[in-house]
């Protein structure tokens, strides 16, 4: 039952501040995207989080819910070979009706 987001509703979480991902959620809710996928993975995955959680809680009380989280591990090889496994998420929210 897994659905495979679009580039155009999927939010990568990474090294930015986070206000800046908060800035690309209210962006992507003002389009008037139905369904918003927020995925970070590693150490990232506090700062998608709180991304979330600020849209939630300041920018937009009581009109966002999540509808999905689903976490995971991927196997990542290093330039010099090593693999080491790193811890994935995927957050999906949407503006309640």
């Amino acid at each position: 039952m897994a659905q495979t987001p679009s580039a155009a509703n999927t939010v990568l979480v990474g090294k930015k501040p986070v206000m800046n991902y908060v800035l690309a959620i209210l962006t992507l809710i003002n389009q008037g995207v139905g369904e918003i996928v927020v995925k970070a993975r590693g150490r990232a995955i506090s700062k998608a989080v709180d991304a979330i959680e600020i849209v939630r809680n300041r920018f937009l009380p009581g009109k966002i819910e999540v509808k999905n989280i689903n976490i995971g591990s991927q196997t990542i090889t290093s330039s010099d070979g090593r693999q080491s496994r790193v811890s994935t998420i995927e957050i999906v929210i949407s503006k309640k009706d």
